[in-house]
């Protein structure tokens, strides 16, 4: 049975062309080839699994070929390119810093960096995990480094650019190495599957492109994995059960929920997560992202950064159409903050749960807070249309004519239609009206001085609060006490200080307005009274002036202060 030798090794790049998704780098590596501009040090650092250590070898073989193509590719025919390809080349010197980090170590390498290559034209050192060389021999390699022989050339990998010193930073070339997109690895297992005629689904490749979080080695080592799990069909579902991946369904359904303010559906859907055996807090950490993926999707500018496959893109396009921005930006905040907390919490159902709950009130607390605004501006509008509304024109063919009216003292004021001077006046002419008159004006009367009780008034006050609703000062200011009735109609309120007194004069004229209509009477008239507070009652009282009260009333005292030295703290 032939031996299986797994994707990562098989499939691992033997030439800059087909390293995945270090286009820049490779770029620099081949040009410094061409223009013969070698450094003595380079440093490659960056995730794992995104090549490292690959181009530190495919460099190493490409400065050593004797016959390199245009593209500044190996021929992979002369006797360097073979010599690597079979791992036997004395050019190419391996060094894992992991297993060997002490200053004997590093003794042993400078001593084998004497020795010129036999074939070809440079001793390549490769240096892996060098962070995890020890201060001692960081040191100790100093010198080296920036002086190596002419034929040595050193590449340093590691995963932890921070941990190592800056002397050695500063004698070296550095490359940083990209996580690898999750559309080139697509691409790249795609290309895999097709030689190993694997049948696959687009989406499941994403899963694992995703799960690999960057990491080319780890696509591979998943895809493995899969593979042996379902065979030569790699479908969306197979990958899920293998991986333990939520399943995007479950996002969309949730979100569903939460847009329809639906807390029952939600808490069932959430449980039937755990109940499957995923974590609670991978699952909250999920719901985050899925709410990020919804934002991006709402622009086609950052559509870009949605690292999925198409159907399931589509699905975010046409999820995304249902959620305003408000939601999602809620959402996040909502979500994020239920994340952090999740460690803390000892109930960590509970914890989810709750955040569950918020989430669902997102939209109903939308919509009450939108009701309320559409009912205050129709009351504004009610107010503003009584206010603009012209007094009513009478039709003159109705009237019958009367008689001249004789020694009248009519009230010198500016023209203008009142209904109490209409009233009085009709009062002294001696010629009575129809009764179809005096019915019309007997309800008039009625109108403008209806009784009313304290409790309608008060009913009528609250009222006329709410409309402050976007001005809360005065809201406030009206809201705080109830209103009394006295003699005559007239209405006595009772405020703490001379700044709520001006608040209320602001809106004096529309407060009494709102009140003699929605009460019926005209007669009614407003008082404020301030209350003055006593200072006494008020101050607050220091220990010294504590202590000058009671030596008023004991003058023991201060002479037990003064012999035992006693502090009045």
């Amino acid at each position: 049975m032939e031996n299986f030798i797994v994707s990562a090794r098989k499939y691992r790049p033997a030439t800059f062309k087909s390293v995945v998704g270090q286009a820049s780098i490779t770029t620099t590596l081949k040009n410094a080839i061409k223009n013969n501009h070698l450094a003595h040090a380079y440093l490659f650092c960056g995730p794992r699994g995104v090549g490292k250590t690959t181009c530190a070898r495919i460099f190493a073989k490409t400065i050593n070929c004797k016959n390199l193509d245009e593209n500044v590719e190996p021929c992979n025919q002369c006797e360097s390119c073979q010599a690597f390809n079979q791992n036997r080349s004395y050019n190419i010197h391996e060094l894992d810093a992991a297993s060997n980090n002490s200053v004997e170590d590093i003794r042993t390498l400078i001593e084998q960096v004497r020795i010129p290559p036999q074939v070809g034209k440079y001793s390549i050192y490769i240096i892996d995990e060098v962070h995890m060389l020890s201060s001692q021999a960081f040191n100790a390699f100093l010198k080296t480094l920036e002086e190596p022989p002419a034929h040595a050339i050193f590449i340093l990998a590691t995963t932890e650019k921070h941990k190592i010193i800056p002397t050695i930073l500063s004698r070296c070339q550095i490359f940083d190495f990209n996580r690898i997109k999750v559309d080139d690895t697509v691409e790249y297992l795609e290309y895999i599957a097709k030689n190993e005629n694997i049948n696959y689904e687009v989406d499941a490749l994403s899963v694992i492109a995703q799960k690999a979080d960057g990491a080319m080695r780890d696509a591979l080592s998943i895809f493995d994995q899969v593979v042996s799990f379902s065979g030569n069909n790699i479908t969306y579902q197979n990958v899920i059960d293998n991986l333990n991946v939520l399943d995007y369904d479950y996002y969309f359904k949730i979100t569903d929920k939460f847009i329809q303010s639906n807390i029952s559906d939600s808490l069932l859907i959430f449980n039937e997560i755990l109940e499957k055996g995923f974590d609670s807090h991978h699952f909250i950490n999920g719901l985050s992202e899925h709410f990020r993926n919804l934002l991006v999707c709402r622009d086609e500018i950052t559509l870009q950064l949605l690292e999925v496959g198409a159907n399931i893109r589509e699905r975010y396009k046409t999820q995304t159409k249902q959620c305003t921005p408000d939601f999602l930006f809620s959402a996040l905040e909502i979500s994020n903050k239920y994340d952090m907390g999740y460690r803390l919490s000892k109930n960590k159902r509970l914890h989810v749960e709750l955040a569950l709950i918020e989430l669902c009130n997102i939209t109903a607390e939308k919509k009450k807070s939108e009701l309320k605004e559409e009912q205050a501006e129709k009351e504004v509008k009610k107010e503003e249309n009584f206010i603009n509304e012209e007094p009513a024109q009478y039709d003159k063919s109705q009237i019958k004519e009367t008689k001249p009216v004789q020694n009248i003292d009519l009230p010198t004021k500016p023209m203008s239609f009142s209904i109490k001077e209409k009233l009085n006046i009709s009062k002294n002419v001696n010629e009575t009206p129809e009764k179809e008159e005096d019915a019309e004006t007997d309800e008039d009367h009625e109108f403008l001085n209806t009784e009313f009780t304290e409790k309608q008034l008060v009913e009528a006050w609250h009222k006329f609060s709410d409309t402050m609703g976007k001005r809360p000062r005065i809201f406030n200011t009206l809201t705080s006490k109830d209103p009394k009735l006295e003699d005559d109609f007239t209405i006595s309120f009772v405020i703490d200080n001379n700044l709520q007194e001006e608040k209320i004069n602001e809106i004096r004229n529309e407060l009494m307005h709102f009140l003699r209509k929605e009460l019926k009477n005209t007669d009614i008239d407003l008082r404020l009274i301030i209350t003055e507070l006593e200072e006494e009652n008020n101050k607050l009282y220091t220990a010294e002036d504590k202590f000058k009260y009671l030596l008023s009333k004991n003058e023991n005292l201060g002479k037990l202060k003064q012999e035992f030295n006693l502090d009045l703290e």
